[in-house]
């Protein structure tokens, strides 16, 4: 076995068993949920989830990228490794102070009774507010793995995701049980005391944010570029999947919107499989001072190696769709099966968009992979809109089809064209 070989094979078996461990959290949580929710409410939670996720994109910038490149590519620079995580503890405190007063008048102000049909308005206003917790743990979680995998210590990130995969779980598993808290304010608070943990470990790995908030070094240049790559996806695709929500409702009911919802779970796990496998696997290898011919000797076999592993995963699902339903879900959610397999070729597609948007990130082409990703949601948005009207309820399942179609061509095509140090 050639060195680069066992190298894939090492980073994938150890991403890969983190990966299994995030799908089993995502599988207990979403399969509590439907045996406790009828489809609308899963729909309402799928709402709230979008919610959250404007408020973790904004109160973190969506730095989760630029922590394991910009680690990657300064820990061996000492102090200036040291400016780089101040500056990006700094920008993530200020935004996290702004997200949270915007999320206060929020919660008062906003019409909750519109985009959480279905619970009482203080029930709401009290998720939303123990949300705010909710979210900046998150946001330690992720900025400490992150910087975990830019460092090379693959076991510390390795029990960071799991450790807080399996609180989460036990967090929500007993709060529905006990019926102690509200669902939504479950959903806000499980990852509270995984963050203690995940602190924890980083420091022993020489990340203590005592230590880099101390320091008189304030490097925060480049994280601007990390900053708008990561918030546009992140706000962008909560508030499409908001539109195709209310689309969904509008012309099929409540019910088909949990439908659609469940169909979107499918691929938010494997998609929840592949990027944290290609985040390990890709994201710390690529930097802008490497030569053209070695990058693209370092990136074809990998991106074949991630179109075949896609093509894999997605064909089992396909053949086990049925059985997938009803162990994610419920027999409530058994109208999905029909729907999964267009659903399926966008989650194909998907996996090797992403991994060329990693190289736009990896060499901060700001410019490039935002004018992309705005395209990619607007077109997701707008082919959904045609597709109800001209296949009715198969219509998000082909728009998003498409999109990623289109996604996946048109980032080759820019990655080709990337300007290296050599021709």
């Amino acid at each position: 076995m050639k060195p680069s070989d066992l190298k894939f094979a090492k980073l994938f078996a150890g991403s890969g068993a983190v990966t299994l461990v995030n799908a089993f959290r995502a599988f207990a949580i979403n399969k509590l949920l439907a045996i406790f929710l009828p489809p609308a409410a899963f729909a309402c939670v799928g709402q709230f989830l979008n919610l959250m996720s404007i408020g973790q994109a904004t109160s973190s910038l969506a730095l989760q990228n630029g922590w394991t490149a910009l680690t990657a590519q300064n820990k061996n620079s000492g102090e200036t490794l040291l400016g780089v995580w101040h500056g990006g503890i700094r920008l993530t405190t200020f935004a996290s102070l702004f997200t949270f007063m915007v999320a206060v008048v929020f919660c008062f102000v906003a019409p909750l009774d519109i985009l959480l049909p279905g619970v009482p308005v203080r029930l709401a206003q009290a998720a939303i507010l123990f949300a705010l917790p909710g979210i900046f743990a998150t946001n330690i979680i992720t900025i400490t793995a992150a910087v975990m995998n830019g460092m090379g210590e693959n076991r510390k990130w390795a029990a960071i995701n799991i450790v807080s995969s399996l609180w989460q779980v036990l967090w929500v598993a007993f709060f529905l049980y006990t019926a102690r808290l509200s669902v939504l304010s479950i959903i806000a608070t499980q990852s509270i005391v995984a963050a203690f943990f995940a602190v924890r470990v980083a420091s022993r790995a020489g990340f203590s944010v005592r230590q880099v908030w101390k320091t008189a070094l304030d490097t925060r240049r480049p994280w601007f570029s990390y900053a708008l790559m990561g918030l546009v996806p992140m706000v962008a695709t909560p508030v499409v999947l908001t539109f195709i929500r209310t689309m969904v409702t509008s012309h099929f009911g409540n019910d088909a919107a949990g439908i659609w919802q469940s169909v979107w779970k499918v691929s938010d796990f494997l998609f929840m499989a592949m990027s944290a496998i290609l985040t390990v696997v890709l994201l710390p290898q690529v930097s802008p001072k490497m030569q053209r011919g070695e990058f693209f000797k370092m990136f074809h076999p990998l991106f074949l190696r991630v179109m075949g592993i896609s093509l894999a995963m997605v064909v089992v699902l396909y053949f086990a769709r049925s059985i997938l339903v009803q162990i994610l879900f419920s027999q409530a959610y058994m109208g999905a099966v029909d729907y999964l397999p267009v659903q399926l070729v966008g989650d194909f597609l998907r996996a090797g968009g992403y991994a060329l948007a990693l190289v736009l990130i990896a060499r901060a082409e700001t410019t490039k992979f935002i004018v992309v990703e705005i395209g990619s949601e607007l077109l997701l948005a707008a082919g959904t809109f045609v597709g109800i009207r001209l296949f009715d309820f198969n219509g998000p399942m082909l728009a998003y089809a498409f999109e990623n179609f289109v996604y996946l061509v048109v980032l080759y095509v820019l990655v080709r064209r990337l300007k290296w140090n050599t021709p």
